[in-house]
C-alpha cells in the first residue's frame, strides 16, 4: 500500500515491528504485521486499536490505520515514539523534581483513559516512554479492560462499535507488544492465557509482578478497576524514587518502611497509600494521587502524611526559601553597616 518499509525494529513468533514511511502524508510511523494469520490475535489487535482510537490525549500514542495485507495477514500503524523509557531515565540520574514532573503526565493521562471507562491493567516503567521535550507516553495498551455500565452498555464516554468482532479479553504476549515501535520489553512473568472467549477467565493473571495489584495478582479480573492502575502507578512512583520495584510482602508489593531513609517521608506515604493492599484504602483515582505529589511539589501539606511541627516549620522554609534568604541578606547588611557605623 501506501507505506514503505524501511527497517525492521523488533520480531517475535507472532509478528514484526517495522519502521515505515506513509508516502501519502510523508511521515514515518510503527507497523506492526502479524507474522501468522490467526484470528483471535487479528481480533485482538483490532480491539487494542479500537481502544486507543477513543483515547485521544497527549499522554497516548494515537493509532493511524488497522487494516489487512493482500494475502490476509492484519497491519496496524501508529505515531513512531522518539524518547527514552522511564526505567532509563530514572538510571539517567535525572532530578528528583523533573520525574516527579513525569508522574504527574503519566497520571494525567491514566486518569483519562478511566474517565473514558478503559482501566490499562499493565502500568509499569518500561510501559511509559519520555520524550526530549518532557512529553510523557503511555504504551502497550493489549492487557486494558473496557469497562461496562451497570446496564451492561459502554461506560461513559466509551463509544461501542456494533461491527466490533468478539474477542478474548486475556494479555497479548511478548511478541505482540506492538505499541512502542521498538523491541519487546521482557517478558512477563506470571502471565496465563484463560481458555474461554469473550472475557477473562477467572484465575487469569494479568499484569507484571511487582506492578500489579493484589486482586491482579490473584486473577480476580472482575474486581480490577480503576485504583488497581492507582496500585501500579503507586509502584512506579516508588520506583522514581527509589530507584528499584517495590519489595514484596505477603505476594503483594509494598513500599517498605526500612529502606525508604532517603525518600521524603510524605512521598514515602503517598506510595504507601497508593500500594495499600485492601483498594478502599488507596486513593479512589489517578487525579487524586497526582495532586498529592504536585501538593508536595509545590511546598503543600499531603493528604496521605500527617506532618509533625518540625516538619512542617521545614516545609514553610522550603517553599519560602527565597523570601527567607532575601530577609536574612538583609538582615546581615544592616548589621555590617551598624558594625561600621560604631567603627
Amino acid at each position: 500500500g501506501h507505506y514503505r518499509v524501511l527497517k525492521v525494529l523488533g520480531r517475535g513468533g507472532m509478528g514484526m515491528v517495522f519502521l515505515a514511511e506513509d508516502t501519502k502524508l510523508d511521515r514515518q510511523v510503527a507497523l506492526k504485521v502479524l507474522g501468522l494469520f490467526a484470528p483471535e490475535l487479528g481480533e485482538r489487535m483490532v480491539r487494542e486499536a479500537r481502544i486507543l482510537a477513543r483515547l485521544e490525549h497527549p499522554g497516548i500514542v494515537p493509532v493511524h490505520e488497522v487494516g489487512t495485507l493482500p494475502d490476509g495477514r492484519l497491519f496496524y500503524t501508529m505515531r513512531l515514539v522518539h524518547g527514552s523509557r522511564l526505567d532509563r531515565i530514572v538510571g539517567s540520574g535525572a532530578p528528583l523534581e523533573d520525574r516527579l514532573r513525569a508522574f504527574e503526565r503519566l497520571c494525567e493521562a491514566v486518569a483519562f483513559a478511566h474517565a473514558h471507562g478503559v482501566i490499562h491493567r499493565d502500568l509499569k516503567p518500561e510501559n511509559v516512554m519520555v520524550g526530549a521535550f518532557g512529553e510523557v507516553l503511555v504504551m502497550d495498551w493489549g492487557v486494558a479492560k473496557v469497562r461496562a455500565a451497570p446496564d451492561g452498555g459502554a461506560a461513559p464516554g466509551v463509544t461501542r462499535s456494533r461491527a466490533a468482532p468478539p474477542v478474548a479479553d486475556r494479555p497479548l504476549s511478548r511478541d505482540d507488544d506492538f505499541t512502542k515501535g521498538t523491541a519487546a520489553a521482557a517478558p512477563r512473568a506470571g502471565e496465563a492465557l484463560p481458555p474461554r472467549r469473550g472475557a477473562t477467565a477467572p484465575g487469569a493473571v494479568l499484569g507484571t509482578p511487582g506492578y500489579m495489584a493484589p486482586e491482579q495478582a490473584r486473577g480476580d479480573a472482575a474486581a480490577a478497576d480503576e485504583r488497581s492502575d492507582v496500585h501500579a502507578l503507586g509502584a512506579i512512583l516508588w520506583f522514581l524514587l527509589s530507584g528499584r520495584a517495590p519489595e514484596a510482602s505477603a505476594g503483594a508489593p509494598v513500599a517498605g518502611r526500612g529502606d525508604s531513609t532517603a525518600i521524603p517521608p510524605p512521598l514515602a506515604a503517598v506510595c504507601r497509600k497508593a500500594l495499600a493492599a485492601d483498594p478502599a484504602e488507596r486513593y479512589v483515582g489517578a487525579r487524586e494521587l497526582a495532586d498529592d505529589v504536585r501538593r508536595w511539589l509545590s511546598g503543600l501539606p499531603v493528604a496521605a502524611h500527617r506532618e509533625g511541627p518540625l516538619e512542617r516549620v521545614a516545609r514553610l522554609a522550603r517553599r519560602h526559601r527565597t523570601a527567607l534568604l532575601l530577609v536574612g541578606a538583609y538582615l546581615v547588611m544592616r548589621l555590617l553597616l551598624g558594625l561600621l557605623a560604631g567603627v
